[in-house]
């Protein structure tokens, strides 16, 4: 039986949670091969801080309830709860829900768009421990609602903050979050239905999965492709290379441009296109 280890922060850490975790860095430097040991003492440095209170975890997930946004089609369908037994009657209290795969804060696997491509269940665990960098493009989006995220963008941050990590996922802040508790805000529908959020441009997500080799995309809006995509061509991008996708991400705001490492914990549903996850970031304080 676990006990308890509390440090000077939110959370409450089982004991060898730190050698679990230390582990799956070490195994996701040996699995990439192409990671720099500067990167991997880091990433270390991150966990073990956590304990002390040097090191930050930041939740990047929005919690469900029956007014969470869900994409807005054919056969999908709000997230339900309810209790079915109750403490004082049975002893025990204990609830059922049911919702879409993609919603809520959410995992795409590659099989998402792609045939032949990996369900969720199969993608290896030391591919869910990466670092995350994020490019703020919110000023941009503030002026257009169907606002693509371009190869310029890509190439002003690394301007401004070095080559991207390899493996890194890689996520557009466009504030969007800022419409979460508004569902007909979040999806922006015009009067012919039409969504209207912001998304990645097909050409900078071939940049990032092909030129940058990146672990996938993601962004705190419903999809990673904006709303008035027909096709969804970054989605085919990003899984035609095995890349998994982050939708509806919370709390980007928190994060440094680059240094944060990730930890993504999506259900793991047999032969499933993607589920709910639970994000997790570390960042130095």
């Amino acid at each position: 039986m676990y006990t308890p280890r509390r440090f000077s922060g939110a959370i409450t850490l089982p004991a060898g949670l730190l050698a679990v975790l230390l582990f799956a860095v070490v195994a996701f430097s040996v699995s990439c091969g192409n990671t720099t040991p500067t990167l991997a003492a880091s990433t270390i440095g991150l966990i073990e801080g956590i304990e002390s209170g040097k090191t930050r975890v930041i939740d990047l997930t929005h919690s469900l309830n029956s007014k969470t946004p869900y994409w807005p089609g054919e056969g999908n369908r709000a997230f339900s709860y309810e209790y079915f037994t109750s403490l004082e009657k049975d002893g025990v209290l204990e609830g059922h829900f049911t919702m879409d795969e993609h919603t809520g804060t959410h995992f795409d696997a590659p099989n998402h768009f792609v045939a032949g491509q990996t369900p969720v269940d199969k993608i290896p665990a030391e591919r869910l421990f990466v670092p995350v960098i994020v490019i703020d493009v919110r000023s941009k989006v503030a002026q257009n609602p169907d606002y693509l995220l371009s190869t310029s963008d890509v190439v002003e941050w690394e301007k401004a903050h070095g080559r991207l990590p390899k493996n890194a996922m890689v996520m557009m802040y466009s504030g969007w979050e800022s419409r979460w508790d508004d569902f007909a805000a979040y999806k922006n529908a015009d009067s012919k239905g039409r969504l209207h959020f912001p998304g990645f441009s097909p050409e900078a997500a071939k940049l990032l999965v092909d030129g940058r080799d990146i672990a996938g995309l993601g962004i705190d809006a419903l999809s990673i492709d904006y709303g008035m995509s027909p096709d969804f061509p970054s989605h085919l991008i990003s899984h035609g290379k095995g890349k998994f996708n982050l939708e509806n991400v919370a709390n980007l705001g928190q994060l440094p441009p680059v240094g944060a490492f990730l930890i993504v914990a999506p259900i793991k549903i047999e032969n499933g296109t993607g589920g709910p996850v639970r994000l997790f970031a570390l960042v130095r304080n």
